[in-house]
């Protein structure tokens, strides 16, 4: 959600927050902020606009100089989008600027306090208390200043503070909401996300829940809320910035569309082992006793990433023959869950920050579970907290639509399904057969690419339709459900998605020629059982695409996929929908990277 954006060094500040800002739109938002200061020209500068960063750039004035910045966009939680709710927030004295992502629980109740004393609100937004705070601290040193407020707070956040008496440094905080570090040479940066950093550094730090930092020119250290030193050594981030630009294509999902069979390459690379027909997932750290005492397998996410596991859980059940399912985290973190010792736990997120998957961990861990990471971000707070876990190596994915993503987690849950497999009952053979198709995987995602004329013509005939049905058994139930939300999420087109086999147990009233359906059909054991659902829906008179390994005559129209192993399918079906919802976007003229309300990495509840 929210970025975050800051510097402190020799340069000039200001174009190097906008710069980072930028690569930081992908997460959505609806407003932006800089401030920036001197030690030559003392005092704190600001300005704020709502709207994209390009509206705050042409506001900036031209002698608008420092060396240290902090930088803010914002996804509106208390206080609707405007000018003076975008941060950074600053005190009526015009010394103390934060910069906030998460949200204060408590934060009505300290509003209240601070009005009885006088103080004059601006904003309507839970920040502006903790500048408030911050500023009427009498602590001497920021660093302290910000602690003693901290101990006030309930709730989540990532700030960046800055003090006009306190020029040469920034003090920063992580409770819940990421906050990284980018170690340079005499200058240092802060950021929400590491998007914002590699452009200038590649070592970075990494802050924990209750930790805290100062930023100088030429330092850093890091402490906990309670001034214990930490000992933080700075890692080497993989990705370069050129892999945040689009590459030559008109927007960043198209261009994370087409690197998926690149992508699903560097998922599997040295991790097969044909020796033995399984895997090696060094992060795993389990050993095939271990393995073999697991009873059930609980995978939990939310939106694509727990799809991703719906997938994984089908086929953890079907090779390894452990009883498994997928759980959002957002509900399972509510329910006072059974915690089993005998089930492993896998949080899946694409970014690693999800405050509702990471809060579940941190709950299952509290209650001694073991849990696993499935994960893209290395480093990330999800991977720390996990116990182990496997890294899906998608590469960085900047559109706020997952599409590469969800791929990579799909064909990670593949390779842990073989992995659990082969160390109790997966014969030689089907470990074999298994890892003939993975790799197979990418050429076939090529091949299917290889449509996008037909899906695009197919997309431009369905994009007047006001909403859709999807529809899939077993196997193809998780990629209905994946392609409803990709519609949904980037054309604003209303879409379901429901198994087949429930058709005639109620959706079935739905069906008329103005509700088209999206029919997966994969030619496994329920193909007939697929078919005969098409036949119900056409006796009705529904339109339908089916996504099929053959032509499938009860269909209008028909996208041939590839055939994998039957457990392999769902990893390829669900591409073609990819670009289907795309292109419908395209039609409909939609803003395809950023769409409305929508935020990359959700860090708040």
């Amino acid at each position: 959600m929210c970025g975050i954006v800051g510097y402190i060094g020799k340069r000039d500040v200001a174009p190097l927050l906008l710069e980072g800002l930028q690569r930081l739109e992908y997460r959505g938002y609806d407003s932006a902020g800089i401030v920036v200061t001197s030690p030559k020209a003392p005092g704190l500068k600001m300005v704020k606009a709502k709207g994209r960063v390009r509206d705050l750039e042409a506001k900036v004035p031209a002698r608008f100089k420092g060396t240290t910045g902090i930088a803010h966009t914002r996804w509106a939680t208390h206080g609707a989008p405007s000018d003076t709710n975008a941060h950074p927030h600053m005190s009526a004295d015009s010394k103390v600027a934060v910069v906030h992502n998460g949200i204060i629980d408590n934060a009505a109740d300290l509003r209240r306090k601070l009005e009885a004393d006088g103080v004059e609100f601006l904003s309507e937004t839970d920040t502006e208390v903790l500048t408030h705070l911050i500023a009427r601290s009498t602590a001497e040193k920021l660093e302290d200043k910000v602690r003693e407020i901290l101990r006030l707070i309930e709730g989540t956040y990532g700030i960046a503070v800055m003090h006009a008496d306190f020029a040469d440094r920034i003090v920063v905080a992580r409770n819940g909401s990421p906050v990284v570090l980018g170690i340079g040479e005499k200058e240092m940066f802060v950021a929400s996300d590491i998007a914002a950093l590699v452009a200038h550094t590649r070592q970075i730090v990494t802050l924990d829940d209750g930790e805290m930092a100062t930023l100088k020119a030429d330092d850093f250290r890091t402490y906990t809320t309670e001034g214990t030193r930490t000992a933080a050594e700075p890692t080497t981030v993989e990705w370069e910035a050129a892999s945040y630009d689009m590459g030559g294509h008109d927007t960043y999902m198209h261009k994370e569309i087409f690197e998926q069979a690149d992508a699903v390459d560097r998922v599997l690379r040295g991790r097969i082992d044909d020796r033995f027909s399984t895997v090696h997932l060094g992060g795993l750290n389990l050993d095939a006793r271990e393995a073999r005492q697991i009873r059930r397998v609980k995978i939990l996410g939310c939106g694509t990433s727990y799809h991703a596991g719906m997938i994984g859980a089908q086929m953890i059940e079907e090779l390894a023959r452990i009883p498994a399912d997928a759980e959002p985290a957002s509900e399972f973190r509510y329910r006072n869950a059974v915690v089993d010792p005998d089930t492993l736990y896998v949080a899946v997120s694409q970014s690693g920050e999800t405050y509702d998957v990471l809060a579940a961990v941190q709950e299952l861990k509290r209650k001694g579970a073991r849990v696993f990471g499935v994960v893209n971000v290395v480093g990330s707070a999800i991977a720390r907290e996990a116990d182990a876990g496997i890294y899906v190596h998608a590469g960085p994915e900047v559109c706020v639509v997952s599409t590469k993503c969800f791929t990579n987690t799909t064909v990670a849950f593949a390779l842990l399904a073989l992995h659990l497999g082969r160390t109790r009952d997966l014969s030689v053979r089907d470990g074999k057969r298994i890892i003939e198709g993975l790799r197979r995987l990418p050429d076939q995602i090529t091949e299917i690419l290889k449509q996008e004329e037909q899906i695009k013509e197919l997309a431009e005939l369905y994009a007047e339709a006001r909403s859709m049905l999807f529809i899939g058994r077993v196997r193809g139930y998780p990629v209905a459900r994946e392609a409803s939300l990709k519609l949904k999420e980037v054309s604003y087109i209303h879409a379901e998605a429901y198994p087949a086999s429930e058709l005639k147990h109620g959706p079935l009233a739905l069906i008329e020629p103005a509700l088209p359906t999206v029919a997966i059909v994969p030619d496994d054991d329920l193909l007939e059982k697929n078919r005969a659902a098409l036949e119900e829906i056409k006796a009705r008179s529904g339109k339908i695409l089916a996504v099929a390994h053959r032509h499938q005559d009860k269909a209008d129209q028909t996208i041939i996929v590839p055939k994998n192993e039957d457990e392999l399918d769902p990893i390829l079906m669900g591409i073609p929908l990819q670009l289907l919802a795309y292109h419908t976007a395209t039609a409909l003229g939609r803003d395809i990277d950023k769409p409305r309300n929508l935020a990359k990495s959700v860090t708040v509840e």
